[in-house]
Protein backbone atom coordinates (compact mmCIF):
# COMPACT_ATOMS: atom_id res chain seq x y z
CA UNK A 1 0.00 0.00 0.00
CA UNK A 2 1.44 3.46 -0.93
CA UNK A 3 2.10 6.16 1.12
CA UNK A 4 -0.98 7.98 -0.16
CA UNK A 5 -3.51 5.37 -0.05
CA UNK A 6 -2.52 4.75 3.68
CA UNK A 7 -2.87 8.05 4.62
CA UNK A 8 -6.97 7.83 2.59
CA UNK A 9 -7.08 4.89 4.19
CA UNK A 10 -6.46 6.08 7.98
CA UNK A 11 -8.68 9.11 7.37
CA UNK A 12 -11.40 6.73 6.59
CA UNK A 13 -11.17 4.99 9.72
CA UNK A 14 -11.44 8.04 11.87
CA UNK A 15 -14.17 8.75 10.20
CA UNK A 16 -15.68 5.33 10.15
CA UNK A 17 -15.26 5.65 14.37
CA UNK A 18 -16.68 9.40 15.25
CA UNK A 19 -20.26 9.26 14.85
CA UNK A 20 -20.30 12.38 16.15
CA UNK A 21 -19.50 14.31 12.20
CA UNK A 22 -22.24 15.95 10.68
CA UNK A 23 -23.21 15.19 7.35
CA UNK A 24 -21.77 17.20 4.51
CA UNK A 25 -24.47 17.84 1.78
CA UNK A 26 -24.62 18.50 -1.75
CA UNK A 27 -27.82 19.18 -3.30
CA UNK A 28 -28.82 17.89 -7.14
CA UNK A 29 -31.04 20.37 -8.61
CA UNK A 30 -29.50 21.40 -11.87
CA UNK A 31 -31.10 18.22 -14.01
CA UNK A 32 -34.75 17.35 -13.08
CA UNK A 33 -33.33 13.30 -14.06
CA UNK A 34 -30.99 13.84 -11.26
CA UNK A 35 -32.80 16.04 -8.80
CA UNK A 36 -32.20 14.71 -5.06
CA UNK A 37 -28.76 15.18 -3.19
CA UNK A 38 -25.61 13.75 -1.78
CA UNK A 39 -24.50 12.93 1.51
CA UNK A 40 -20.69 12.50 2.67
CA UNK A 41 -18.78 12.68 5.75
CA UNK A 42 -17.96 15.93 7.04
CA UNK A 43 -16.44 17.89 10.41
CA UNK A 44 -18.46 20.65 9.90
CA UNK A 45 -21.51 22.65 11.91
CA UNK A 46 -24.52 20.68 11.21
CA UNK A 47 -27.12 23.43 9.72
CA UNK A 48 -30.94 23.45 8.24
CA UNK A 49 -29.75 23.32 4.48
CA UNK A 50 -32.62 25.47 2.09
CA UNK A 51 -33.65 22.74 -0.54
CA UNK A 52 -34.99 25.57 -2.98
CA UNK A 53 -36.67 24.54 -6.04
CA UNK A 54 -36.25 20.82 -4.40
CA UNK A 55 -38.17 21.12 -1.60
CA UNK A 56 -41.41 18.86 -1.05
CA UNK A 57 -44.96 19.99 0.82
CA UNK A 58 -44.09 21.69 3.98
CA UNK A 59 -40.23 20.04 3.88
CA UNK A 60 -38.01 23.12 3.26
CA UNK A 61 -34.39 22.29 4.66
CA UNK A 62 -32.99 18.84 5.55
CA UNK A 63 -29.83 19.14 8.39
CA UNK A 64 -26.39 19.07 7.22
CA UNK A 65 -23.27 21.02 6.34
CA UNK A 66 -24.15 22.70 2.39
CA UNK A 67 -20.77 21.73 0.08
CA UNK A 68 -18.93 20.60 2.46
CA UNK A 69 -15.22 19.58 1.45
CA UNK A 70 -15.21 16.01 0.32
CA UNK A 71 -11.86 15.20 2.21
CA UNK A 72 -11.54 11.70 1.98
CA UNK A 73 -11.08 9.06 -0.35
CA UNK A 74 -11.98 5.56 -0.85
CA UNK A 75 -15.37 5.97 0.56
CA UNK A 76 -18.12 3.61 0.07
CA UNK A 77 -21.48 4.37 -1.95
CA UNK A 78 -24.83 3.29 -1.08
CA UNK A 79 -27.30 4.45 -3.57
CA UNK A 80 -31.09 5.08 -2.39
CA UNK A 81 -34.50 4.48 -3.91
CA UNK A 82 -37.53 5.85 -2.15
CA UNK A 83 -41.10 4.58 -2.27
CA UNK A 84 -44.08 5.21 -4.22
CA UNK A 85 -44.81 8.99 -4.75
CA UNK A 86 -42.10 10.17 -1.63
CA UNK A 87 -38.96 11.94 -2.37
CA UNK A 88 -35.24 11.65 -2.01
CA UNK A 89 -35.04 13.31 1.51
CA UNK A 90 -37.58 10.57 2.72
CA UNK A 91 -35.44 8.35 4.85
CA UNK A 92 -32.95 11.44 5.48
CA UNK A 93 -32.16 10.16 8.85
CA UNK A 94 -30.89 7.21 7.55
CA UNK A 95 -28.40 8.96 4.96
CA UNK A 96 -27.15 11.40 7.51
CA UNK A 97 -26.32 8.01 9.93
CA UNK A 98 -24.41 6.57 6.73
CA UNK A 99 -22.64 9.89 6.26
CA UNK A 100 -21.52 10.52 9.68
CA UNK A 101 -20.47 6.79 9.61
CA UNK A 102 -17.85 7.32 6.55
CA UNK A 103 -20.14 6.16 3.40
CA UNK A 104 -20.97 8.13 0.81
CA UNK A 105 -24.95 7.76 0.16
CA UNK A 106 -26.89 9.59 -3.31
CA UNK A 107 -30.27 9.62 -3.64
CA UNK A 108 -32.83 11.47 -6.35
CA UNK A 109 -36.64 11.90 -6.70
CA UNK A 110 -37.65 9.76 -8.97
CA UNK A 111 -39.05 11.51 -12.27
CA UNK A 112 -42.75 10.98 -12.53
CA UNK A 113 -43.21 8.74 -9.54
CA UNK A 114 -42.35 11.39 -6.54
CA UNK A 115 -43.92 13.70 -3.74
CA UNK A 116 -43.59 16.93 -6.59
CA UNK A 117 -44.87 14.62 -9.71
CA UNK A 118 -46.75 11.20 -9.69
CA UNK A 119 -47.79 11.21 -13.03
CA UNK A 120 -46.10 8.05 -13.42
CA UNK A 121 -46.34 6.48 -10.20
CA UNK A 122 -49.84 4.31 -10.77
CA UNK A 123 -48.49 2.97 -14.43
CA UNK A 124 -46.72 0.37 -15.56
CA UNK A 125 -43.69 2.68 -16.75
CA UNK A 126 -42.87 3.67 -13.53
CA UNK A 127 -42.04 -0.10 -12.64
CA UNK A 128 -39.73 0.16 -15.68
CA UNK A 129 -38.21 3.53 -15.23
CA UNK A 130 -36.74 3.27 -11.48
CA UNK A 131 -34.27 0.65 -11.79
CA UNK A 132 -33.23 3.15 -14.85
CA UNK A 133 -33.38 5.93 -12.65
CA UNK A 134 -30.31 4.34 -10.09
CA UNK A 135 -28.41 3.45 -13.26
CA UNK A 136 -28.24 6.71 -14.13
CA UNK A 137 -27.69 7.88 -11.01
CA UNK A 138 -24.74 5.83 -10.38
CA UNK A 139 -23.67 6.47 -13.31
CA UNK A 140 -23.45 10.14 -12.17
CA UNK A 141 -21.53 9.85 -9.27
CA UNK A 142 -18.86 7.21 -10.70
CA UNK A 143 -18.16 9.35 -13.77
CA UNK A 144 -19.85 12.75 -13.83
CA UNK A 145 -19.83 14.06 -9.82
CA UNK A 146 -17.28 16.18 -9.01
CA UNK A 147 -16.16 14.67 -6.54
CA UNK A 148 -16.14 10.94 -7.88
CA UNK A 149 -12.34 10.26 -6.68
CA UNK A 150 -13.75 10.22 -3.44
CA UNK A 151 -15.16 6.66 -3.90
CA UNK A 152 -13.95 2.97 -3.72
CA UNK A 153 -15.98 1.85 -7.32
CA UNK A 154 -15.36 -1.77 -5.47
CA UNK A 155 -17.76 -1.13 -2.47
CA UNK A 156 -21.58 0.06 -3.86
CA UNK A 157 -24.25 -0.50 -2.26
CA UNK A 158 -28.34 -0.01 -2.07
CA UNK A 159 -30.87 0.84 0.05
CA UNK A 160 -34.66 0.97 -0.88
CA UNK A 161 -37.92 1.00 0.45
CA UNK A 162 -41.46 -0.32 -0.84
CA UNK A 163 -41.48 0.42 -4.44
CA UNK A 164 -37.66 1.34 -3.75
CA UNK A 165 -37.50 -2.13 -2.65
CA UNK A 166 -38.59 -3.55 -5.94
CA UNK A 167 -36.53 -1.37 -7.43
CA UNK A 168 -33.60 -2.71 -5.47
CA UNK A 169 -34.53 -6.70 -5.86
CA UNK A 170 -34.78 -6.14 -9.93
CA UNK A 171 -30.92 -4.16 -9.57
CA UNK A 172 -29.57 -6.89 -7.88
CA UNK A 173 -31.02 -10.06 -10.22
CA UNK A 174 -34.67 -10.56 -9.69
CA UNK A 175 -36.77 -10.72 -13.05
CA UNK A 176 -40.18 -9.18 -12.41
CA UNK A 177 -42.37 -11.50 -13.50
CA UNK A 178 -46.01 -9.37 -14.36
CA UNK A 179 -48.15 -12.13 -15.23
CA UNK A 180 -48.23 -12.67 -11.60
CA UNK A 181 -48.57 -8.87 -11.11
CA UNK A 182 -51.92 -9.80 -13.47
CA UNK A 183 -52.98 -13.00 -11.61
CA UNK A 184 -53.58 -10.95 -8.66
CA UNK A 185 -54.28 -7.45 -9.68
CA UNK A 186 -57.72 -6.25 -8.19
CA UNK A 187 -57.38 -2.43 -9.25
CA UNK A 188 -59.08 -1.07 -11.97
CA UNK A 189 -57.02 1.15 -13.06
CA UNK A 190 -53.37 1.76 -13.30
CA UNK A 191 -50.93 -0.92 -13.62
CA UNK A 192 -53.51 -3.50 -13.14
CA UNK A 193 -55.76 -2.20 -16.10
CA UNK A 194 -52.75 -1.13 -18.59
CA UNK A 195 -51.09 -4.87 -18.40
CA UNK A 196 -55.06 -6.11 -18.89
CA UNK A 197 -55.13 -3.38 -21.74
CA UNK A 198 -51.79 -5.01 -23.52
CA UNK A 199 -48.80 -2.61 -21.98
CA UNK A 200 -45.65 -4.25 -22.71
CA UNK A 201 -44.19 -5.87 -19.04
CA UNK A 202 -40.96 -3.69 -18.66
CA UNK A 203 -37.60 -5.50 -18.71
CA UNK A 204 -35.79 -3.42 -16.11
CA UNK A 205 -32.19 -3.26 -16.41
CA UNK A 206 -29.95 -4.96 -13.30
CA UNK A 207 -26.15 -3.59 -11.80
CA UNK A 208 -23.78 -5.70 -10.99
CA UNK A 209 -22.03 -2.95 -9.45
CA UNK A 210 -23.98 -3.10 -6.32
CA UNK A 211 -22.71 -5.89 -3.88
CA UNK A 212 -24.82 -5.58 -0.95
CA UNK A 213 -28.17 -4.36 -0.55
CA UNK A 214 -30.99 -3.22 2.00
CA UNK A 215 -34.62 -4.00 1.35
CA UNK A 216 -37.64 -2.85 3.65
CA UNK A 217 -41.26 -3.39 3.28
CA UNK A 218 -40.96 -4.18 -0.56
CA UNK A 219 -43.84 -3.99 -3.60
CA UNK A 220 -44.16 -7.66 -3.92
CA UNK A 221 -46.57 -8.86 -6.15
CA UNK A 222 -44.11 -9.52 -9.63
CA UNK A 223 -41.54 -12.12 -7.59
CA UNK A 224 -41.40 -15.65 -6.79
CA UNK A 225 -38.86 -18.21 -5.66
CA UNK A 226 -37.86 -18.58 -9.45
CA UNK A 227 -37.67 -15.11 -10.14
CA UNK A 228 -35.54 -14.35 -6.62
CA UNK A 229 -33.31 -17.12 -7.25
CA UNK A 230 -30.57 -15.13 -9.13
CA UNK A 231 -29.82 -12.78 -6.20
CA UNK A 232 -26.61 -13.78 -4.96
CA UNK A 233 -25.13 -10.96 -3.15
CA UNK A 234 -25.58 -9.94 0.51
CA UNK A 235 -29.31 -9.20 1.81
CA UNK A 236 -30.69 -7.26 4.58
CA UNK A 237 -34.64 -7.46 4.60
CA UNK A 238 -36.65 -5.71 7.04
CA UNK A 239 -40.60 -6.04 7.03
CA UNK A 240 -43.60 -4.75 9.21
CA UNK A 241 -46.12 -6.80 10.40
CA UNK A 242 -49.23 -5.20 9.57
CA UNK A 243 -47.95 -3.43 6.18
CA UNK A 244 -49.61 -0.60 4.68
CA UNK A 245 -50.68 1.21 1.21
CA UNK A 246 -49.09 -0.62 -1.68
CA UNK A 247 -47.89 -3.88 -0.12
CA UNK A 248 -51.19 -5.03 1.80
CA UNK A 249 -51.30 -6.56 5.37
CA UNK A 250 -48.13 -7.66 5.35
CA UNK A 251 -48.24 -11.20 4.18
CA UNK A 252 -46.83 -10.39 0.70
CA UNK A 253 -43.52 -8.87 2.22
CA UNK A 254 -43.69 -11.83 4.87
CA UNK A 255 -43.56 -15.20 1.84
CA UNK A 256 -40.44 -12.80 -0.30
CA UNK A 257 -38.92 -13.51 3.08
CA UNK A 258 -39.81 -16.97 2.53
CA UNK A 259 -38.53 -16.97 -0.58
CA UNK A 260 -35.56 -15.25 -0.98
CA UNK A 261 -32.28 -17.03 -2.05
CA UNK A 262 -29.09 -18.13 0.31
CA UNK A 263 -28.73 -16.83 3.80
CA UNK A 264 -30.48 -13.05 4.02
CA UNK A 265 -30.21 -10.77 7.26
CA UNK A 266 -33.68 -10.92 8.37
CA UNK A 267 -35.44 -8.53 10.26
CA UNK A 268 -39.42 -8.24 11.48
CA UNK A 269 -40.87 -5.05 12.52
CA UNK A 270 -44.26 -4.61 14.74
CA UNK A 271 -45.25 -1.83 13.38
CA UNK A 272 -46.94 -0.78 9.79
CA UNK A 273 -45.08 0.03 6.77
CA UNK A 274 -44.31 3.91 7.33
CA UNK A 275 -42.59 3.47 9.92
CA UNK A 276 -39.26 2.64 7.84
CA UNK A 277 -39.66 6.49 7.01
CA UNK A 278 -37.60 8.83 8.76
CA UNK A 279 -39.27 10.38 11.96
CA UNK A 280 -41.66 13.11 11.17
CA UNK A 281 -41.27 16.79 11.84
CA UNK A 282 -44.20 18.34 13.53
CA UNK A 283 -44.89 20.35 10.38
CA UNK A 284 -44.97 16.95 8.40
CA UNK A 285 -47.50 15.47 10.71
CA UNK A 286 -49.75 18.15 10.41
CA UNK A 287 -49.74 18.02 6.53
CA UNK A 288 -49.70 14.40 5.97
CA UNK A 289 -50.81 12.64 9.24
CA UNK A 290 -51.57 9.51 7.39
CA UNK A 291 -47.64 8.89 7.24
CA UNK A 292 -46.90 10.07 10.17
CA UNK A 293 -49.47 8.39 12.66
CA UNK A 294 -47.21 5.33 13.40
CA UNK A 295 -49.18 1.96 14.27
CA UNK A 296 -49.73 0.21 16.60
CA UNK A 297 -50.46 3.12 19.26
CA UNK A 298 -46.96 3.23 21.52
CA UNK A 299 -44.50 2.32 18.76
CA UNK A 300 -41.91 4.79 19.25
CA UNK A 301 -40.46 5.60 15.27
CA UNK A 302 -37.39 7.55 17.06
CA UNK A 303 -36.64 5.00 18.56
CA UNK A 304 -36.80 2.60 16.44
CA UNK A 305 -34.83 4.25 13.80
CA UNK A 306 -31.93 4.34 16.23
CA UNK A 307 -31.80 0.51 16.46
CA UNK A 308 -32.41 0.45 12.59
CA UNK A 309 -30.33 3.07 11.00
CA UNK A 310 -27.52 1.41 13.51
CA UNK A 311 -28.30 -2.16 11.97
CA UNK A 312 -28.32 -0.81 8.54
CA UNK A 313 -24.52 1.07 9.23
CA UNK A 314 -23.44 -2.43 10.68
CA UNK A 315 -24.25 -4.46 7.78
CA UNK A 316 -22.82 -2.22 5.05
CA UNK A 317 -19.42 -2.59 7.22
CA UNK A 318 -19.65 -6.07 7.13
CA UNK A 319 -20.60 -6.45 4.03
CA UNK A 320 -18.56 -3.58 2.10
CA UNK A 321 -15.77 -2.85 4.58
CA UNK A 322 -15.42 -6.21 5.69
CA UNK A 323 -16.31 -5.41 9.40
CA UNK A 324 -17.68 -8.04 11.80
CA UNK A 325 -18.85 -6.86 14.75
CA UNK A 326 -21.12 -8.71 15.37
Amino acid sequence: MGLRSYCAYVLMLCWLADPAQAAGLQLLDSDPALAGAIWYPCAGTLQEVPLGVLSVGPIATLPGVKDCPVAVTNLPLIVFSHGRGAWFGAHHDTAEALADAGFVVAAISHPGDNGNDNSQSDGVSAFASRPVDIVRLLDFVLHDWKDKAAIDLSKIGFFGFSKGGYTGLVLIGAKPDFGRLLSVCQGKTGVCQELRDGAPAPNPPQDSRIKAAVIADPATGVFTAETLAAIKIPLQYWRSTLGGPGIGDGSGTARIAELLPGKPELHVVSTAHYGFLAPCSPELAAAVPRICADKPEGFDRVAFHREFNASVERFFREQLLGEHTR
